[in-house]
């Protein structure tokens, strides 16, 4: 299994040009985390330094969009209350393997967008390594924000002999499957929660957003809309003689979607944080911007081009998160091939997923 990385660079599949949708959620999201931020300040009672952490970064803008809202909250909280500003450190975090490159090279418009000139006081690094281990001095981190990462495990669980032919869960499968993901999310995020009380300051704060699900069924088809195109795409490439059947069924995603009750009962078990808020936002499986306008999957009026278009979209949506881990396993030839089976069925299952809205959670942390 290839490390959970998204595409570099700033090609036609990379994550920094395929990453509309992850943007779309977190903006929906940025009420709650600049009042999180505010929270923050005025309980601190407005340090001299904050440090500022963004886990799971990826590559391409998003980060700094995160992290632009961010800086301008603390700027606009410190001058509303006769404040000096304090120093702001930002850590951009992801693993050793991600492309940190593209993302470091969009600093200087980074530094342009903050509010009055503070480039003096805010300072940007990076930081490699898996958020599932320590990462940062024991109550040096004021905020935490990680967006669109923990739904992906720390590795493959154990226990997915029998998942020969699917990527990830699929209705009908044994229930011990559903067991081998939900146990090995709960190791993870625990230990993720784990890490970040020994390194977050008392009343420190995290906003957390990643993809979940909204029925409690995780063997229900509203689960795996992505992954089941995936799947049936590699069987078509097996029956062809393109992939080995083998390789295929020893092929499983590091990937989990919690329901509201899993995310809030590893929190409440793990016991170092207090739930502030807890939303869902839901987003859409099917969308694409063209020219200034967005065509969306409840579009009554997307004709077959445009639904080409939508599909190819989310084609390269998907290619940009798992193409590392696919080319990893099966090797680069495969891709295009596999993209362009993707495609197929998702225009076959069209009118049956357009309607289907992706479930995503954010959650507002305190540190106790």
């Amino acid at each position: 299994m290839g490390v959970v990385s998204m595409k570099g660079g700033d090609g036609e599949h990379s994550y920094a040009n395929n990453s509309e949708a992850q943007k779309s959620i977190t903006s929906d999201a940025k009420p709650e985390v600049m009042k999180s931020v505010n929270e923050m300040i005025v309980k601190m009672d407005f340090p001299g330094c904050i440090k500022v952490a963004d886990l799971g970064c990826s590559s391409g803008e998003n980060t700094f969009l995160v992290m632009s809202e961010i800086v301008n909250t603390i700027i606009t909280t410190y001058q509303q209350n006769g404040q000096n500003l304090p120093e702001i450190d930002c850590c951009l975090n992801d693993l050793p393997e991600n492309d940190f490159n593209t993302t470091f090279k969009l600093i200087p418009s980074f530094h342009e967008k903050l509010k009055m000139n503070v480039k003096g006081n805010c300072y940007v690094s990076g930081c490699p390594g898996s958020f599932y281990t320590r990462l940062f001095p024991s109550k040096s981190l004021h905020f935490v924000h990680s967006s669109f990462c923990l739904h992906w495990l720390s590795k493959v669980p154990d226990g997915l002999e029998e998942n020969k032919k699917n990527v990830y869960l699929r209705s009908p499968c044994p229930p011990n499957l559903y067991e081998s993901y939900w146990n090995q999310f709960k190791k993870d995020f625990s230990m993720f929660l784990r890490m970040r009380a020994e390194e977050t300051m008392p009343s420190g704060r995290m906003a957390l957003t990643l993809v979940g699900r909204k029925t409690l069924d995780p063997l229900s088809k509203e689960c795996f809309k992505d992954w089941s195109l995936v799947s049936d795409s590699l069987l078509d490439l097996v029956s062809e003689g393109v992939v080995k059947e083998s390789d295929l069924e020893s092929f499983n995603l590091p990937y989990y979607s919690p329901d509201e009750s899993e995310v809030k009962e590893v929190i409440e078990n793990e016991g170092s944080f207090e739930i502030k808020n807890f939303e869902t936002i839901f987003g859409l499986l099917f969308s694409y911007k063209t020219g200034h306008s967005e065509v969306k999957d409840d579009d009554d009026d997307v004709d077959h081009s445009r639904r080409f278009e939508v599909v190819k979209t989310r084609a390269n949506m998907t290619r940009s998160i798992i193409e590392p881990m696919l080319v990893a396993h099966f090797g680069e030839a495969i891709i295009d091939r596999l993209f362009d089976k993707y495609i197929y069925h998702a225009c076959q299952r069209y009118d049956t997923l357009r309607n289907k809205p992706t479930v995503n959670f954010f959650v507002s942390l305190t540190r106790k």
